[in-house]
């Protein structure tokens, strides 16, 4: 009675659940393990001009900073993602956010705190986790616009420049005026080789 072939949902073809886990997994490079990794650098760079440094050591304050942010970047945007693709929504949807905000600040915070410090870093992480993922999004909103706009004029020089592109007739009146500068020179210099 049991079968080997798995069963899909109506309307769901064979191809789409391998479509889907394609997806994901750029979708997994893109908005977990980049963010975590760019929070792992930020957080050597904090490092760096932290005020410990001279304390601890540079190269371990800066391993240290960079090692607990990339924890942090790292278990906010994987929860963020589970929740994304448990709720089977936008991944730009701030619910999804403040969800994974509340939750990675309370395991995060009973490890650190115990259940006082769950409270407080729930509270913290959904509003900071929200916050920064709403502005990140008006961010790469305003950046697609700009990126749009100039692969449409990607070398249009500002009126300013003293650089102009000039037209068919402007550049046969220039050529005229440098054949008749360079005739002017050529005079003046035999001109002076005969007196």
């Amino acid at each position: 009675m049991a079968s080997d072939t798995p069963k899909t949902l109506e309307g769901e073809g064979p191809s789409s659940s391998s479509s889907s886990s394609s997806t994901a997994s750029v979708n997994w490079k893109e908005r977990v393990f980049f963010p975590t990794l760019l929070a792992g650098v930020v957080g050597g760079g904090v490092g760096l001009v932290s005020k410990h440094r001279k304390v601890h050591g540079l190269s371990n304050i800066s391993a240290a900073y960079a090692t607990n942010f990339a924890v942090v970047t790292g278990c906010y945007c994987a929860t963020r993602e589970f929740v994304r693709v448990s709720r089977k929504s936008d991944p730009d949807d701030l619910f999804n956010s403040a969800i994974a905000g509340f939750f990675s600040g309370a395991i995060l915070g009973r490890l650190h705190g115990g259940p006082v410090g769950a409270a407080k870093y729930s509270a913290i992480f959904a509003i900071a986790g929200t916050t920064l993922d709403f502005a990140a999004n008006k961010l790469k909103a305003s950046f697609r616009d700009i990126s749009e706009e100039e692969k449409k004029n990607w070398f249009k020089l500002p009126d300013w420049s003293p650089i102009q592109v000039l037209d068919e007739e402007a550049l046969a009146k220039k050529e005229a005026r440098e054949k008749q500068l360079y005739a002017e020179r050529v005079l003046s210099k035999l001109n002076k080789e005969e007196s």
